[in-house]
């Protein structure tokens, strides 16, 4: 019996339990006004947030030049701004006018020569200085010869280009003839190779000996000469000395390479700060506009000259003025929210579940917020989607924008509150939808017109299916709007227009669909409320507590349902929840399971109480109330129906044991007036007050031999009349002539059920003395408790509640006053 029920926790049970202890430990010493009022700023706050981010902000209309305007542009102020664009642009063309800036060593040649000449000198004098020069012979002469080279040369090469050139002695005419390779091959404007790339049709070339004077060179320039040609041009002319072996001109040759360089290179810090230099010199461009200056006209084709001011608009609305446009955004959210504030204050929740007005405006707020995030989302959503895309219509956002679930707010508030407050939340959303989009009135009546569906498109939620349905409805809405709005703008109907909006508008149904279907279960367990879906679950008489109550105690059953039945039926006729008082009402005897023998109903012929003390009598029968609720909380019933439990009874006395207490005792004082007392609380709300008069009325009525039409008025007067005088109905909101309506419904459903039955012909109803003879066993569970002829006779006490189990089953029941 204490199993916790699967069907009844709820995923976000433990959750929502675990935010309210926290969030209670945090604000023990907060008034509620100032909880109120903190949580009122921080949704204006968080709202105002979303809308204003930039992070979320929608960047507008992206052109291009040679686009066609979508819409008429105007300047929203007076707006002076630098055209970056345009001034980046001429600093660029300046730096372009500055050419590549070239240094020129114009003694590059001799420097060469003379390198060569020293170190062919140095070589020459070591060899003329050694003794016995004539007398050697050709071995030693090359030996030495090998030596010297070793030894002293200094030039490139290394020892084997110096073994070379000091093996036999080079005439005067070779000697000149390299030299004259070297210096034609040096001369003129020799370039590294690697800096071919900053040529350009005009370079300048600064000679270091004359540093004043810039040269202005076109290129290309026949006298420039890459430094790998200017090296080849020295092989070819030693190769081309007839008298030098293969071997020697090339020693000569490794031997001058290296002398070879270039004599012009660039200049990349000169150049870089001459561009910069001249780049600073550019006047930045302005743009000037005036405060509500068209731009331009929808329609017209963009020009260079209209994207640079619709850039400027842009710049000014993400730069200039942003504190103004928050704080002045945050009033009017804020007064938006005052609004919806005095508006759910006023506001009559009519038949849905009770909810209190704080209770309901956090519920608003709370889809506000969600709802604002996945309008920001999927606005950002549609300007790429429609970005990358050229060829229209899929270039256009607003058509993608359409898709956005713009009514799953007002969905969620007309299954879990009521449909003015859907409406009004549909429309709260429509402005914000209109503060969030590019296109602020399309998408407000856009966004009005699928949120007026989904409110009225819907029947009772009897049925998950039910926000299937509604998708449904509001996808084909949608889809009709977009249709109609691409008329009002006046756009052609293309049929890829034509699809991509029905498209937009069926997507937009799926979406409200799945995303209320997600919300639904969250929001039922964060703010405890109960949905006809929820209550139509726990009707379930599957459920393990409900098949325990059938079996341990049928009578108690049975009476539940007929409970249930008659507390529908009236609060229909006044307006309460029907669904939510039968469910109620299944539950509200279910502590009676712990010991089911001891309740009237339940019992066939023996009453227990007989043989127990009054005060005994009346523990366990109270107590069928305090075990209920320990049951139902163990099983996860929610709050609403556990408070049935103990409201069903509320602060009355066990009238009749008491009085047979203080007839037992030494001194009616003795007794404790409160041993015999439910423990309340009185009815707080329509359906537990209508479940308490049922209650006794369907009691008394099944005690009656007689349930005639007269009968059946007496005793429901008599006990609304007791409940009344005992002030039990104090503390909920039903009114004298609801009272008076709760009563016929009353009358009328108790006389539907137990109708006197037709006679049949050739039947004969058993007497009473041949019901008496009846086995026991053979008796129909309708036949349990006590019965009564006469309707005064019924045990109804002060507090209006059938106490059958203080009479004793082998006397009459006598009249107490």
């Amino acid at each position: 019996m204490s199993k916790r029920l699967p069907e009844l926790a709820s995923p976000f049970a433990k959750i929502r339990k675990k935010f309210k202890r926290n969030f209670d430990r945090i604000s023990e010493n907060v008034t509620p006004a100032q909880k109120f009022w903190a949580g009122f700023g921080f949704l204006c706050l968080l709202t105002t947030l979303l809308i204003n981010n930039p992070f979320w902000h929608s960047p507008g209309e992206q052109y291009k030049e040679g686009d066609i305007a979508r819409e008429s542009i105007i300047s929203p102020a007076d707006i002076t701004v630098r055209d970056e664009e345009s001034t980046e642009a001429l600093k660029k063309a300046a730096r372009e006018k500055i050419t590549p800036i070239f240094r020129l060593e114009s003694n590059k040649s001799e420097q060469a020569v003379q390198q060569f000449l020293s170190a062919w000198e140095k070589l020459q004098r070591h060899s003329d200085g050694a003794p016995n020069a004539n007398e050697r012979t050709a071995n030693s002469r090359q030996a030495n010869a090998d030596t010297k080279g070793e030894t002293h040369w200094t030039g490139a090469g290394g020892p084997e280009v110096g073994r070379v050139l000091a093996a036999r002695n080079y005439s005067r005419n070779e000697l000149d003839a390299v030299v004259s390779a070297l210096r034609e091959s040096s001369e003129g404007y020799i370039y590294d190779d690697s800096e071919k790339q900053f040529f350009q049709n005009e370079v300048s070339v600064i000679d270091r000996s004359k540093p004043n004077v810039d040269l202005k060179v076109t290129m290309p320039e026949t006298n420039w000469i890459a430094l790998s040609t200017a090296r080849n041009k020295l092989r070819d002319r030693l190769n081309s000395i007839k008298s030098f072996s293969p071997k020697e001109a090339e020693a000569f040759y490794t031997a001058t390479e290296t002398l070879v360089v270039p004599s012009v290179y660039h200049d990349s810090v000169a150049t870089d700060s001459a561009r910069e230099t001249a780049a600073g010199q550019v006047q930045p461009v302005t743009i000037s506009l005036k405060r509500t200056q068209k731009i331009v006209d929808g329609g017209d084709i963009i020009t260079p000259e209209i994207l640079s001011k619709i850039a400027a608009i842009r710049s000014y609305s993400q730069t200039s003025r942003q504190v103004n446009r928050f704080l002045g955004l945050l009033a009017i959210i804020s007064a938006l929210y005052w609004v919806a504030w005095k508006f759910i204050q006023h506001n009559q929740i009519g038949t849905r579940l009770t909810l209190s007005v704080e209770k309901t405006f956090a519920l608003f707020g709370f889809i506000i917020v969600i709802q604002t995030v996945i309008m920001a989302a999927l606005f950002q959503l549609a300007e790429s989607l429609a970005a990358p895309n050229l060829k229209a219509p899929f270039n256009n956002p607003t058509l993608w924008g359409y898709m956005i679930p713009f009514a799953t707010g007002s969905l969620l508030i007309t299954l879990l509150a009521d449909r003015r407050t859907a409406l009004f939340t549909g429309l709260f959303l429509s402005l914000l939808a209109g503060l969030l989009a590019p296109k602020s009135l399309e998408f407000a009546l856009f966004s009005a017109i699928s949120s007026a569906v989904a409110v009225y498109g819907i029947g009772r939620y009897r049925s998950r299916q039910s926000v299937t349905i509604a998708g449904i409805f509001v996808g084909l809405a949608s889809a009709a709007t977009a249709i109609a709005l691409i008329g009002y703008t006046q756009q052609p109907f293309v049929l890829n227009t034509v699809l991509l909006a029905i498209a937009s508008g069926l997507t937009n149904g799926l979406l409200t669909a799945a995303v209320t279907a997600v919300m639904l279960p969250l929001c039922e367990s964060l703010f405890g409320i109960l949905t006809d879906v929820k209550l139509l679950e726990l009707s379930n008489a599957d459920l393990p507590v409900l098949g325990q109550l059938a079996l341990r105690a049928p009578g108690t059953n049975q009476h539940s349902h007929a409970v249930g039945q008659l507390s529908e039926e009236a609060c229909r006729v006044v307006g309460a929840n029907g669904l939510l008082a039968r469910i109620g009402a299944l539950y509200h005897d279910i502590g009676k399971t712990a010991a089911p023998e001891h309740f009237v109903e339940n019992q066939m012929g023996k009453n227990p109480h007989d043989k127990l003390r009054p005060a005994q009598s009346a523990k366990i029968i109270i107590s069928h109330v305090t075990y209920g609720i320990k049951l139902a909380k163990e099983i996860g019933l929610p709050q609403r129906i556990i408070d049935f439990i103990p409201q069903h009874h509320g602060t009355r006395t066990l009238h009749y044991f008491l009085r047979k207490a203080q007839a037992e005792a030494r001194q009616p004082d003795d007794v404790s007036e409160s041993e015999f007392r439910y423990p309340g609380p009185k009815p707080q709300f329509k359906e537990a007050a209508i479940m308490m008069i049922a209650d006794s009325c369907e009691a008394a009525a099944r005690s009656l031999d007689e349930p005639t039409p007269e009968n059946i008025r007496f005793i429901v007067t008599k006990i609304i009349d007791a409940i009344l005088s005992d002030d039990q109905l104090d503390e909920c909101d039903l009114t004298l002539r609801e009272l008076t309506m709760i009563r016929e419904s009353m009358i009328k459903s108790l006389v539907a059920i137990y109708h006197s039955r037709v006679d049949y012909p050739g039947y004969t109803p058993p007497s009473s003395l041949q019901r008496i003879l009846i086995p026991k066993e053979l008796l129909d569970s309708e036949e349990r408790g006590m019965h009564y002829h006469n309707p005064a006779e019924i045990p109804i006490s002060k507090g209006g509640e059938v106490e059958d189990e203080a009479v004793e089953h082998s006397h009459p029941p006598e009249t107490i006053n």
